[in-house]
């Protein structure tokens, strides 16, 4: 056996695979030599082996503490080897490997290098998965803990607050309501802080804007007490004659409402109602309904007979039963023969007949000392102005004739271009000042609700589409809709943007409701007939609506009312 190659031994594999793996290039030495000799066989070095290849797998954290504990190991096996096989199978002194061992001891010595970094490889892949795998379930592991200590402390906080609810009840309703009480102060103060910046901007607004300087509500005293005095005497002159009975003047009109949209000349219109004086009624005939938009009558005056009843011991003739040459020689004409044609009161009549009874009164009033008098020209009403030198007053005196017992009445004020000398409009001033005055008593005294109508009104001024009417009209929908505590300088802006919008919705409807006639929800103190009441309202853009040239005019009016609006707001008009 000696001098032979130990092929068939198991220990020349696992010494081969040793000496390749722990000494790489070194040659395997007998254990009876100290040092190499020119007697000893050397194992020719086998080459490096090659770099691991560059798709390997990241560097993971567990990659370093793998490679340093197979290289233990390693090392650990490689001397375990070495020892067992020195003890158990000593290598024989001076035997000689043959080519084909060393070749097949290298082979071996390869195939286990490469099958260790199989391996180290494969447990770096195990290692990774592992460690996705792991990481979805750590994360869920740590929400659930998270969800379990926050449903601990939850429990604790009810369980603590219910123990405070149940020792300390009275503390806790105080602490509420504190807490309330700084809810609402918080409320308050932003509130309050939104409230400043509105009204900024309607005290900015107001500043842009330049006002008429008025003294409207002085103007309508005297004009009051002017009227007073008048219809004091003209009672007195009156009171043997057969014209019509001139009652207390009803101070009508935008200056009596409170506003105007001119700054001079400033027109205070009154309405004075008339009864039929005695022997005497007046029975109102409603026009045929050509004219659905305006509601026209006409006055008929009828004798009544005044033989028997109150006006017996009146010395009164009866106009019915009585010869006409005893009326005519011991009692004044009837009003039939006055201020009517045929059987219906006469508006032109009506009018001259009064500016005459002003004339002849002015010497004996008060006023007459101070105040020049001046009769203007007019047909259905008597106009007049009065100076002092200093100032001066214009008036209009219109007449009417009560519908029932309500404020609408009929009146010598015209509605159309061209109205009959017996025609007698309906009119609703009287009920639209009475809605006025209501929004007054209800209203701030800081309310802007006027100076918006004034605005718009002074605006829409050299306009022919829309009148003052219009612009008043819409305002009043917007009054009866709109709290009056929301007309103050906070809410200037938005109150006229409501105006100007309204203004546009109604032009593109080709629409406007009357604000009087079919409307229900006025304020009880305005009474109403019942046809006027539940009637069917009339359009005041009835024209739009059937001539498509007045639509289209009354869109371009509206383009150039709303520039002027925005140059106004915007300070650069």
């Amino acid at each position: 056996m000696q001098g032979q190659p130990l092929m068939g031994q198991p220990w020349a594999a696992h010494g081969a695979a040793a000496a390749a793996a722990g000494a790489e290039g070194l040659a395997l030495l007998p254990a009876s030599c100290l040092g190499p000799c020119p007697s000893c066989p050397r194992i020719p070095e086998h080459p490096a082996l090659p770099p691991a290849s560059s798709t390997s797998l990241p560097h993971s954290p567990t990659q370093g503490l793998l490679s340093i504990l197979l290289q233990t190991m390693n090392s650990i096996i490689f001397l375990f080897v070495l020892l067992k096989s020195l003890i158990q199978y000593p290598q024989p002194v001076g035997d000689v490997w043959d080519e084909e061992t060393q070749l097949r001891m290298e082979v071996r010595a390869k195939q286990l290098e490469w099958e260790r970094i199989r391996l180290e490889r494969e447990v770096e892949q195990l290692t990774l998965k592992q460690v996705q795998l792991l990481q979805p379930l750590a994360v869920a592991v740590l929400v659930l803990l998270v969800l379990v200590l926050w449903f601990i402390g939850w429990k604790s906080s009810l369980r603590r607050e219910e123990n405070v609810e149940a020792n300390e009840d009275v503390g806790n309703e105080e602490d509420n309501v504190n807490r309330e009480e700084d809810n609402n102060d918080v409320a308050n103060d932003v509130q309050e802080e939104g409230n400043y910046i509105d009204d900024n901007v309607g005290r900015i607004l107001m500043e842009r804007i330049e006002w008429p300087v008025q003294e409207l509500q002085a103007g309508c005293e005297w004009i009051t007490g002017l009227m007073d005095n008048y219809i004091a005497y003209l009672g007195e002159v009156l009171s043997n004659s057969f014209y019509p009975v001139l009652q207390p003047a009803i101070g009508v009109g935008s200056a009596f409402e409170g506003w105007s949209p001119r700054e001079q000349d400033v027109v205070y219109q009154v309405l004075i109602p008339m009864t039929p004086p005695p022997g005497h009624s007046f029975h109102l005939e409603l026009d045929s309904a050509e004219h659905r938009h305006v509601r026209n009558f006409r006055v008929r005056v009828q004798l009544e007979c005044t033989c028997t009843g109150e006006q017996q011991g009146e010395n009164l003739l009866c106009f019915l039963h009585q010869p006409e040459e005893e009326l005519r020689s011991s009692q004044e004409p009837s009003l039939l023969d006055t201020l009517c044609i045929g059987s219906y009161l006469d508006v032109h009549k009506t009018a001259r007949w009064f500016c005459q009874l002003v004339r002849a009164v002015w010497p004996a009033l008060p006023h007459s000392h101070n105040w020049h008098l001046t009769l203007l020209p007019s047909r259905r009403s008597c106009q007049f102005k009065v100076t002092n030198g200093i100032e001066s007053f214009r008036m209009e005196m219109l007449f009417g004739v009560r519908r029932d017992d309500s404020d609408i009445f009929v009146s010598s004020q015209t509605a159309e271009a061209y109205t009959p000398s017996t025609t007698w409009p309906e009119t609703y001033v009287v009920a639209e000042t009475k809605f006025f005055n209501h929004i007054a008593s209800q209203a701030p005294p800081d309310s802007l609700h006027l100076k918006c109508l004034q605005f718009f009104t002074r605006l829409q001024l050299g306009c022919d589409v829309f009148s003052t009417y219009t612009m008043k009209t819409i305002v009043m929908h917007l009054l009866n809709v709109v709290p009056v505590s929301s007309w103050r300088r906070g809410d200037f802006l938005l109150r006229l943007l409501d105006i100007i919008e309204s203004l546009h919705l109604c032009v593109e409807a080709k629409h406007l409701n009357h604000f009087i006639v079919g409307n229900r929800r006025l304020p009880e103190e305005i009474r109403l007939p019942r046809d006027v009441q539940t009637g069917q309202t009339c359009n005041l853009f009835h024209q739009l609506a059937q001539e498509s040239a007045a639509h289209r005019q009354a869109m371009s009016e509206y383009q150039v009312l709303r520039t002027r609006f925005e140059r106004i707001l915007l300070g650069e008009d």
